[in-house]
């Protein structure tokens, strides 16, 4: 197939790309390089199925040529990314994924949105299955991200029903590896760059809060076996090992072998107590489920922040 992947520069989006390239497709990769980076796709500029357009997806999406496939990528991603723009996250999850559609629509193209764990929010139940509704503040901080990706899902699947269109929803939990921005501000490259820097690991609020943390090659295994297959309805891709911050912290010690002290701040608005995935869905139906385990991935990781951050 030809590919627009939006977002194709990005942390999930430069992995995606290397994985579509590998099966055989050709990759047109989409990206104004707001948070995403040329140095996450250099290594692909050299292969003639792969080809990189700098545009902003909420202006009007043109490709030459076939198109059988839009995946949906682009977007702040980080809390500190997106409330840093607010307005662009709003813009990009709604006129984005609007111009997006079209390009699907005007192709007969397959189209798979990148969603989020986020339209959750703080959720009242876990794990978290695709049939819960979410306990969403829509007008905090936070509700930038949050109500942008649930009007996303909301036109995806109604370009679907009025349209016609193949149209499928990835639900993300949290994810790491490799080409994570030390500034991301999530969880992960926090820890490992502070514990690099010798820096205190800063945990927000008492850390009991949990997070499940699946590694973005497994990721990207259940965005490609959700793409190729025929459902229209959205599937949570996440690990369902859930782990608490404060935790987590002191594995991230232990791991890098950096003897440092974990400070506690207060925890940001709306913050979500539990983030668990119910992949109940993806394992029947995908024949999906994490391979790597999390101490795995962690190394890997950390082994690529020390070669790529000195």
């Amino acid at each position: 197939m030809r590919i627009l992947l939006t977002g194709g520069a990005g942390f999930i989006g430069s992995h995606l790309s290397e994985r579509l390239l590998a099966d055989g497709h050709e990759v047109v990769c989409m990206d104004n390089l707001i948070t995403g980076r040329t140095d996450n796709i250099a290594h692909l500029a050299g292969n003639p199925k792969f080809e990189f357009i700098k545009h902003d997806v909420t202006k009007y999406i043109y490709v030459s040529g076939k198109i059988d496939c839009v995946l949906h990528f682009a977007s702040p991603a980080s809390p500190v990314d997106y409330l840093m723009h607010p307005i662009k996250t709003l813009k990009v999850g709604s006129l984005g994924t609007h111009n997006s559609l079209g390009v699907a629509k005007e192709h007969g193209a397959r189209f798979l949105l990148a969603s989020t764990s986020e339209v959750y929010g703080d959720p009242a139940i876990t794990p978290q299955p695709e049939t819960y509704w979410g306990n969403v503040n829509p007008v905090g901080p936070r509700g930038v991200y949050d109500e942008a990706k649930r009007f996303a899902e909301a036109i995806t699947l109604a370009y679907h029903r009025a349209h016609g269109v193949d149209a499928k929803i990835v639900r993300i939990f949290n994810t790491y590896g490799e080409r994570m921005r030390h500034e991301d501000g999530r969880v992960v490259p926090n820890f490992i760059d502070q514990a690099m820097k010798g820096e205190p690991l800063t945990v927000y609020g008492d850390g009991s809060q949990t997070r499940s943390f699946c590694y973005v090659q497994d990721l990207v295994e259940g965005i490609v076996r959700l793409m190729n297959s025929d459902l229209n309805e959205p599937v949570n891709i996440g690990n369902p090992r859930e782990m608490s911050i404060l935790d987590f912290a002191k594995l991230i010690k232990e791991l890098t072998g950096i003897k440092t002290e974990i400070v506690f701040k207060d925890l940001p608005v709306d913050d979500p107590k539990q983030r668990r995935p119910d992949i109940t869905k993806a394992r029947t139906k995908l024949g999906w489920e994490p391979k790597v385990s999390f101490e795995e991935g962690l190394a890997k990781t950390i082994k690529w922040f020390k070669e790529n951050y000195k």
